[in-house]
């Protein structure tokens, strides 16, 4: 056993001996490898230093070259600067040499030419001198002469003098009015011609209608039992209708009609579509009435805008403010001695274009002519009562809607009462006179009767407490409305006995007028 322990052990040790000499060999030779790569990287190293040495200095001799070049090329620009900078100082050095010879020789000549003029000057005061001396001998023997004259004619000068300047006139003025005289005459002759001309040429132009307004309107009516219904108990519903429109029915034994009877045409004209609503409707009674009156009104206003402007598009006027639009419209409604106004006007207007046209005024006359005869007479339907006419009115308006000023001039010149400034103003007042002037077109008792009925209603509106005043029955009759909170029931009485009063002093008409005042009272409430 213990040979074999010693065998061990001698086996241990031999290969523990035999281990550090294969381990001494391994490392000896990876010290070896080591050492050659560390020679193989230093080697490398030294090439790759190399290279980068080359590299950089390569590099750095280029960019070297580069500099330079790029220094030399500054340098060359810098000079060549220079080279230019010098010459232009050259060049200005010579221009202003040039130009301070210049200005040396316009010197030379300003002074030279000072020495010529006081030279001038001295040889004219010589010669005024001279002049002024033979003057005043002149003037002697002019003297001496005038008074051996004076001694052989028995006339100063003067008198001389003032006989001649009278012969002369005298023969100036014979031979000027004998010219005169005879440039007049053909002026009238051919002047007379011409505007016969002109205006037979636009009145056959123009197609006029014939037709005159009249004062009342026939309502007519599907059956006579309706009759009763418009009438009501005891007549209130007529009475109710003639208050609201100041419209007089006149229910008659005509079949199947009802007359309208008023001046205005207007309110006949809200009677007549009231009327026809309610007879559609089929109620009819007092508050029925009065509401159906006020919407027509209300209609009719909405449709003057409409008149106006369809107006204004037959007539090819443009731009018109809306409120002469409204106005325009409203002339539909008005009459002036039997003549629809609107009817007059846009015959005005079309005459008046024609005319400035055949005048060859020119297409802007033209078109101011035509806007101005459809102007003016918009006076006549003033939304408030005024003093001045009509024609003043007019203007006044016009000048407010911002039309031209010659359509100001225009309109209130018509009738004489603004001195006419424009061409087209007396174009307007002979186109004016034109349409109403021709056979048919007007009647005066008619714009008589409408005058005596407005001025009978306005005399009954000046009272205080009146609300409304309609004359009816062809002005035989005024029915005086009055606010029933202001007017006690024995001021009606007394207002009633003083608007007679005062139309029997200062009205003139015929017959009798009845003076009915009426006050109600009502009392309203809403159950809801």
């Amino acid at each position: 056993m213990i040979g074999i322990v010693v065998a061990a052990l001698v086996a241990l040790g031999i290969g523990i001996f035999l281990g550090k000499l294969v381990f001494a060999k391994n490392t000896q030779k990876q010290v070896e490898d080591a050492e050659t790569l560390a020679k193989k990287i230093v080697d490398d190293a030294k090439i790759l230093a190399e290279t980068l040495k080359e590299n950089k200095l390569l590099e750095a001799k280029e960019q070297s070259s580069q500099l330079k070049s790029s220094l030399e090329k500054e340098k060359s620009a810098y000079e060549k600067e220079v080279v230019q900078r010098n010459q232009k100082l050259v060049e200005a050095e010579n221009k202003f040499k040039q130009q301070q010879q210049g200005l040396n020789d316009k010197t030379s000549a300003v002074q030279r030419q000072i020495q010529e003029n006081e030279q001038q000057k001295e040889t004219l005061q010589k010669q005024t001198e001279v002049v002024n001396i033979k003057r005043a001998e002149l003037e002697k023997h002019q003297e001496e002469h005038i008074k051996r004259l004076e001694k052989v004619a028995n006339l100063t000068a003067e008198e001389a003098k003032s006989e001649i300047i009278e012969l002369v006139k005298e023969e100036a003025k014979t031979r000027a009015m004998a010219h005169v005289k005879d440039i007049m005459e053909d002026a009238k002759l051919n002047a007379t011609k011409e505007a016969k001309k002109i205006i037979i040429q636009s009145i056959q132009r123009t197609a006029a209608e014939q037709t005159i307004e009249n004062a009342i309107t026939v309502f007519n009516l599907e059956s006579d039992e309706i009759k009763g219904q418009i009438i009501g108990r005891e007549g209130r519903n007529i009475r109710a209708l003639e208050a609201a429109t100041g419209v007089d029915l006149i229910i008659d034994d005509t079949p199947e009609a009802i007359v309208l009877s008023c001046f205005d045409p207007f309110r006949r004209e809200v009677a007549r579509l009231s009327l026809q609503r309610l007879v559609q409707d089929g109620r009819i009674h007092p508050a029925r009435i009065e509401e159906v009156v006020e919407k027509t009104k209300k209609q009719l206003e909405e449709q003057l805008m409409e008149i106006g402007e369809r107006t204004i598009i037959e007539l090819g006027i443009h731009g018109l403010h809306k409120d002469l639009v409204r106005i325009v419209g409203k002339m539909r409604f008005r009459s002036s001695y039997g003549q629809n106004l609107l009817m007059h006007s846009k015959e005005t207007a079309n005459l008046c274009g024609i005319m400035a046209a055949e005048l060859g005024l020119g297409q802007k006359v033209v078109k101011l002519a035509k806007r101005a005869g459809l102007l003016h007479d918009i006076g006549k339907v003033p939304d408030e009562e005024t003093e001045l006419s009509h024609a003043l009115l007019g203007a006044k308006l016009a000048e407010k809607a911002g039309e031209h000023a010659s359509i100001v001039n225009a309109i209130g010149a018509h009738h004489d009462e603004m001195e006419m400034t424009y061409i087209i103003s007396p174009i307007i007042q002979a186109c004016d006179a034109i349409s109403g002037a021709r056979p048919g077109a007007r009647r005066e008792m008619m714009q008589s009767y409408i005058q005596r009925i407005k001025d009978l209603e306005n005399l009954a509106l000046a009272y205080n407490g009146v609300e409304k005043a309609y004359a009816i029955q062809a002005g035989r009759e005024l029915r005086v409305i009055v606010e029933a909170d202001k007017v006690s029931d024995a001021d009606s009485d007394r207002l009633s006995f003083e608007i007679a009063d005062k139309i029997q002093k200062e009205m003139q008409y015929p017959g009798q007028i009845k003076v009915t005042v009426i006050r109600e009272l009502r009392a309203v409430n809403i159950a809801r």
